[in-house]
Parts: structure tokens; sequence; C-alpha cells
């Protein structure tokens, strides 16, 4: 786990265990150290990964006020969770290097062989992509609601699978899960290596030490791909 910036409170923050979050329209906080800032922002749905848009969508300027920062990485519009931001591009390059979790709820019901799928590899316009690791899970406990609800058919049931990735293409996990037959309903991101998105409500944000990421180099990439239907999210 990265450590913690002490930081100087205000304005209304909240101080959780040295980590200070803010929600959306909060002044920046003033920090002692002069390094590289590296914030992790609940991205909303229908917010946009830039921090400006020509034709007026919201954007990362509406929860966001920190000056100098960029997303690290990209989540989609109708994507939720995790994002990083820094303004630094050391990190930028680090970040990309991390395996990402997503919760990902999809139409229909999972068997092992679609699991088998989505770790052995599913061919998409842009190459075969492959999920490090794929398994079925319980509804997130605790999981805010969207602000546009998920459209369901009555017919068809739904389901809740978390999906490691090692890798960021245009829409990977979504194209993947089609391919699997699982079109996806809803899509989070909760995890970008070692951080979650626990404790952090969509809108808010807290800042994290970049300085271990920087120090430490993460696993190569290419070990074994793994399927599961234990139940329940995963908990680093």
């Amino acid at each position: 786990m990265a450590a913690m910036l002490p930081a100087e409170s205000g304005d209304g923050s909240v101080s959780r265990g040295g980590i200070l979050a803010w929600g959306q329209g909060r002044n920046p906080m003033r920090y002692a150290s002069p390094m590289s800032r590296l914030l992790l922002l609940n991205k909303p749905y229908d917010v946009l990964s830039q921090f400006t848009d020509a034709d007026g969508r919201a954007t990362l300027a509406v929860h966001v006020s920190v000056p100098g920062v960029y997303a690290a990485g990209r989540l989609d519009r109708d994507s939720e969770g995790l994002l990083a931001l820094t303004d630094d591009g050391r990190l930028q390059a680090r970040i990309a290097e991390l395996d990402k979790a997503y919760w990902v709820q999809v139409e229909g019901t999972p068997d092992a062989r679609a699991l088998e799928v989505l770790c052995e590899g599913v061919v998409l316009k842009d190459g075969v992509a492959r999920a490090v690791a794929a398994r079925v899970i319980d509804e997130p406990p605790g999981l805010w609601p969207r602000p546009v609800p998920v459209r369901y058919r009555k017919s068809i049931p739904t389901a809740w699978l978390e999906v490691v990735v090692d890798e960021g293409r245009n829409r990977m996990v979504r194209r993947m899960t089609a391919a699997a037959g699982l079109p996806t309903l809803r899509l989070i991101r909760w995890r970008i290596g070692s951080w979650t998105v626990d404790g952090i409500e969509p809108g808010a944000w807290i800042e994290v030490d970049p300085a271990p990421l920087l120090r430490k180099r993460p696993p190569r990439r290419g070990g074994p791909r793994s399927t599961s239907r234990a139940r329940g999210p995963a908990r680093n």
C-alpha cells in the first residue's frame, strides 16, 4: 500500500488516516511536500476523463480543481470508478504498467467456459485481448446507485464479474465480454495496482504519496491467467 501524504485540511476537508479527501466544489488543499501529485478519483458515470470538452459535456473539471494534473489512462464516459491523475509523466508511464481490476455487470449467466474464453483470449479488431483473471462475484456490497439506471430485460438474467487486465485499449473490457457472449451493462474500475476505490465517494478524490510507485518496479506481465467462480469481490 502506498504511503500517505501529510497535509493541511481546509474548506471542510475530511482526513481519513492521513489521506485527505474532498468532493466536488471544494478548493485545493495545500501540501507541504513539493513532490509530484498523484490523485485517485472515483469518476462518476457520464463524466469524460478530460478537463475540457467543446460540446459542453461533463468533465473532470467539475470534480478536480488541482492545476496541472491530467488523467493517467482513461475511463470511458459511461464507465465509473478509480481514475488516477498526476502532473508527472513518469508516474503516468508507471501507472500504465499496473494491472486494473473491474467489476462488470453483464447480461446473461457466465459459465466456466465463458470465463476461460476471457482468459484464453478473444479476437478483437485491434488484436487478441486476454484477461489476467476472471471470476463470478456477488454484486459488490455498498455499491452506489448509477444516475442513469441500467436497462434490464426481464427475460434475461444478469450477473457480476471481476475482470483483471494488464493493458488498456479503447473499451477493451466491454468488447471482451461481448465477444464471450456476455454484453456489459455496467462497468466499474475498482482497483489500479494496490489502490482501490473503497471509501471514495463518486466525484471525490484522495491524494497518495507517489514515491513508492517510482521506486518499485511493477511485476512483469505475461503470468498465468486464472478463472474462478468464487463468490464475493476480492480485496487486496
